[in-house]
């Protein structure tokens, strides 16, 4: 037991309060699963429960969702390529975040769901799985799960570390306690100087933050990308095309908005259309066919067909790809306070850039871009369609822009090396 009576205290409060409120994550798991039937399944490693005997202790890796299984993908490829005698355990906390483990890396890991914070059941967990070491992902900081880590005696890491403005003061409720919980991990390995300055005033001690740099930046390619954009060009024929990537609900109407007016100047436009959750698919494709358009989707048709004005990209994981058949990108997640997503992976395949104001999840990154001029930023969705209308009538500014955006991602590479050596004495020995 631990000697902050303090601690003792918070954590005793903290508890008490989550079984309390631990029915509610039945009607949550519910309330997802209407939407997202997958919800429906596996609700059992929800609450640590495995009716399979304890597998060989694994080196675990925890990635809430999609956007975190892609940054984790460089490292959790190193460290099988460097340690092939370790088995890897992969926790995701979505659905989507576990298909895209399956689809990336199938039965070579293994993957359950993160269970919910309660003692119990971190407990169960942790001695089921008896992990070597704890690699988290970017900004999970669950109380239960870092003190349940340094209980067992685990080293925990929370690897390419990111904590935005907004962040810091959403956990200002439980400052006390999320600190105490912070100053048991080994290492915050920090995205950038700023970040590692947001987790010290968090409550981490100095000491602790490494700034290692971001691993996105280290994003693999697709293998045969040319190929594969070759492929998608050929169906589409010589109009131009952009896509809407990462598309959130309350920006759908504003995205049939800005391809009807861009189909007003660009008559034979087409646009390539990938929602953010799986369960927005159907809808998206739906609704631009409402809208009086012709709609292919990947699933069904596999490539844009001749007449089409919109293809839906109803798949995980082939977003980077698609991304390289596009003339123009509009990354989403940005006329909303999401905080945006990943704007490296189409500056990485060589595809102008354009968002909305909402940054906040990629604030050094987005300024990165737009300093190198290879990003334009828009303060709404108006001025969305006008910024991608003037690249789509601009060839050379739009070959500037892809220009700088693979050189910034090239010279900001190296986190992955940077990470595995900070991991290094953390594994057991090889054997």
């Amino acid at each position: 037991m631990p000697k902050d009576p303090i601690e003792r205290l918070l954590r005793g409060l903290y508890s008490v309060a989550l079984y309390l409120l631990a029915p509610i994550t039945v009607y949550h798991l519910i309330w997802r699963g209407l939407r997202q039937p997958a919800y429906f399944l596996r609700w059992q490693e929800r609450y640590a429960h495995y009716g399979d005997a304890p597998p060989m202790r694994t080196l675990w890796v925890h990635a809430v969702s999609v956007g975190e299984v892609n940054a984790a993908v460089p490292l959790v490829n190193a460290l099988r390529r460097a340690r092939p005698d370790l088995r890897l355990l992969v926790t995701t906390i979505t659905p989507t975040g576990s298909e895209r483990v399956q689809a990336l890396w199938g039965d070579a890991v293994e993957h359950v769901y993160l269970p919910y914070d309660l003692p119990g059941a971190v407990g169960r967990f942790l001695k089921h799985y008896r992990p070597y070491a704890a690699l988290i992902m970017e900004t999970e900081l669950w109380p239960s799960l870092l003190f349940g880590c340094r209980d067992a005696g685990i080293p925990a890491v929370i690897l390419n570390a990111r904590l935005s403005e907004r962040s810091l003061r959403g956990y200002r409720v439980l400052a006390p306690l999320v600190a105490r919980a912070l100053r048991t991990v080994r290492t915050v390995a920090a995205q950038s100087h700023a970040d590692g300055q947001r987790f010290v005033r968090l409550g981490a001690n100095r000491e602790q933050v490494a700034e290692v740099g971001n691993l996105k930046f280290d994003v693999a390619v697709p293998e045969d990308l040319a190929g594969f954009a070759a492929q998608c060009r050929a169906r589409c024929g010589e109009r131009p095309v952009w896509i809407a990537a990462s598309t959130h609900e309350d920006e759908e109407m504003a995205v049939i908005a800005i391809h009807r007016q861009l189909r007003a100047q660009f008559p034979d436009l087409l646009m390539l259309w990938a929602p953010r959750h799986p369960e927005r698919f159907r809808t998206v494709a739906d609704t631009a066919r409402a809208a009086g358009w012709n709609v292919s989707t990947r699933s069904r048709q596999q490539w844009p067909q001749a007449d089409d004005a919109v293809f839906v990209i109803d798949t995980l994981g082939e977003l980077m790809s698609f991304y390289a058949c596009a003339d123009v990108a509009f990354v989403g997640g940005s006329l909303q306070a999401i905080g945006g997503h990943n704007l490296l992976e189409p500056a990485a395949t060589g595809t102008a850039i354009v968002t909305g104001p909402h940054l906040h999840n990629f604030v050094e990154i987005a300024q990165r871009l737009e300093d190198a001029g290879a990003l334009c930023v828009a303060p709404d969705a108006e001025h969305v369609e006008r910024a991608l209308a003037e690249l789509l009538s601009d060839r050379e500014r739009r070959e500037r822009m892809t220009d700088a955006g693979r050189a910034l991602v090239e010279t900001g590479r190296g986190a992955l090396a940077r990470t595995l050596d900070l991991l290094q004495p953390l594994l057991p020995p090889q054997g």
